[in-house]
């Protein structure tokens, strides 16, 4: 039982640092290509942001990967209710990434101004939706979702799609937003010169600035938020169901282990004290400590919510006592075993790729290598 209970929660904490690596690297294309049209006033100057991350956005996009492919092998049960219940709002979401290598191929296809303006707009949407989704959901996760379940383990979602853009997951939307742009920003300053770099500091100040006030507001308003706390059930290394235990509704749940271990406190103030230097940094030409900043700040903030949420992952709002945790929500003590065994090796794996793409295309991006480049974007 205490292996068992040991790799429910080691795979718990392999599932946020693939989030983690969602929003800093994933985030950071999403940011470049929401900041386009605002860094690139022209058609050249664009083409340069796109090359600063053209190199790594394909790669980048194996966290995503990663965390569907984790999640589905790690927590079943959470990937089937997820998916089956936000199958809206995951189309939207496919929807708007498909269009996302659709810009990066074939924008400079043609010369034509319209040709070139139209994929610039899809670059924006396909860097900003998704974006607002992903924050959107752990608003939505916070405040527990409406579905409940059968006898046979059987999900019913019992919300509708615009309920899952309600006023707090708006909130967690945006500031998923403005963190990417703060990436984007710090990303786009370290790649380029001049006049392009001077409008990336200045976005990266202001979405930064942004994602500080947003965070601190996010986390007065939860203390409004009906939490969850587990009152009873089987013990945690034991093989459970959702149906097994009992789950309660109470005010301010959601700080609860806050209190219990005041450690925990650590990762949202290093979530605020990152994005306050972070912003200084990068108007101070720091770009390169703004990102490693930003990555910290993506940390602070996945960590605060799943360090409130613990043991909570899905809860239910339709029936509370149907709410998924990393107890009950977990796959077999076998298959956590060989996943970690694979887990092992392909995460650092992905890490040591990821470091070497970006050690060796390092450096700036002008508009001269861009026009002598036939392959450039």
């Amino acid at each position: 039982m205490e292996v068992y209970l040991g790799l429910k929660v080691v795979w718990w904490l392999i599932v946020g640092v693939v989030l983690i690596g969602v929003g800093a690297m994933v985030g950071m294309d999403m940011g470049v290509g929401t900041l386009l049209r605002y860094v690139g006033r022209s058609d050249i100057e664009r083409r340069v942001a796109l090359n600063v991350v053209g190199p790594h956005w394909e790669g980048n996009q194996v966290w995503f990967i990663l965390g569907g492919g984790g999640l589905f092998a790690a927590f079943p049960l959470i990937y089937g209710t997820a998916f089956s219940g936000f199958y809206i709002v995951m189309l939207l979401l496919l929807w708007s990434m498909i269009v996302r290598p659709l810009a990066f191929e074939y924008r400079s296809k043609l010369p034509g101004e319209g040709w070139r303006n139209g994929w610039d707009w899809m670059m924006l949407v396909s860097g900003f939706v998704p974006m607002l989704v992903f924050g959107a959901a752990f608003g939505n996760v916070l405040q527990g979702v409406p579905f409940h379940l059968s006898w046979n383990m059987t999900s019913y979602y019992t919300g509708s799609f615009v309920s899952l853009f309600n006023p707090f997951a708006i909130l967690c939307g945006v500031l998923s937003v403005t963190l990417s742009c703060y990436m984007g920003a710090a990303t786009i300053s370290n790649g380029t010169d001049g006049v392009m770099a001077e409008r990336a500091r200045k976005a990266g100040v202001l979405s930064g600035l942004a994602s500080f006030v947003l965070f601190a507001i996010g986390g007065v308003w939860m203390k409004s938020i009906t939490g969850y706390a587990l009152t009873g059930g089987p013990q945690p290394g034991a093989v459970q169901t959702p149906l097994q235990q009992t789950v309660v509704l109470q005010q301010g749940a959601w700080f609860s282990n806050f209190n219990a271990h005041p450690a925990l406190w650590i990762l949202p103030a290093a979530a605020l004290l990152a994005l306050l230097i972070g912003s200084a940094a990068i108007s101070r030409r720091r770009g390169y400590l703004a990102w490693w900043l930003g990555l910290v700040v993506w940390a602070g903030v996945i960590g605060s919510v799943g360090a409130a949420m613990f043991p909570f992952m899905m809860p239910s709002s339709a029936e509370p006592s149907h709410s998924l945790t990393i107890w009950n929500a977990s796959s077999s003590e076998l298959t956590l075993g060989w996943m970690l065994g694979f887990a092992c090796v392909f995460v650092p794996l992905i890490i040591w790729y990821t470091s070497w793409c970006f050690y060796v295309m390092r450096g700036k991006v002008t508009a001269k290598h861009v026009e002598a480049d036939e392959h450039a974007y």
